[in-house]
């Protein structure tokens, strides 16, 4: 009677991708590119890495993606500026959505860019603050707490000083 074996858990798309020789049908290496892009849009360097895992020739791969933002397809301006609308909808400041498009390998100054004409994000900071907690700190051990959560979230001293209504008058008292 023959042995059945269970597939290999646990065994990643890159050790995959290693194994077997790369893929290099320029049509298959398109297809696969779009139908990644017709779920969602992705940043040239991550569709790059992902056409890579699926077992497509690097220097293939690169020259795809490079023929999709020719056309418009893949834009990375495009990426960051939804990527900053998205995640500041969903409340994280400048300082964390900037390190996420940088991890991704976006540049920079397209990052900077993207940041730059996001939403006011002093104000943001503001409705954070207000939504999570409601009222202005009454005590320091408050105010660290609530500046704790803040800095998690991505926004800078100036944005929490603004949300927490840090003013002189309020810091002496406590």
């Amino acid at each position: 009677m023959p042995e059945h074996r269970a597939p290999e858990r646990g065994v990643s798309r890159a050790s995959a991708a290693t194994r077997a020789p790369a893929r290099t049908e320029p049509e298959a290496l398109r297809a696969a590119a779009v139908a990644l892009l017709a779920r969602r849009d992705f940043a040239s360097s991550v569709l790059r890495e992902r056409l890579v895992a699926q077992g497509f020739a690097a220097a293939n791969a690169e020259t795809v993606v490079a023929e999709l933002q020719r056309e418009g397809v893949v834009n990375d301006e495009r990426y960051a500026q939804n990527y900053v609308a998205y995640h500041a909808g969903r409340g994280q400041g400048p300082l964390r959505i900037g390190a996420g498009l940088r991890r991704i390998g976006l540049p920079a100054a397209l990052v900077d860019a993207a940041l730059d004409d996001g939403p006011d994000w002093a104000a943001l900071a503001r409705r954070v603050h207000t939504a999570r907690f409601g009222r202005p700190p009454s005590s320091w051990a408050e105010k660290a707490r609530q500046a704790r959560f803040l800095q998690y979230r991505g926004f800078s001293s100036d944005h929490i000083r603004a949300a927490t209504g840090a003013d002189p008058d309020l810091d002496s008292s406590l």
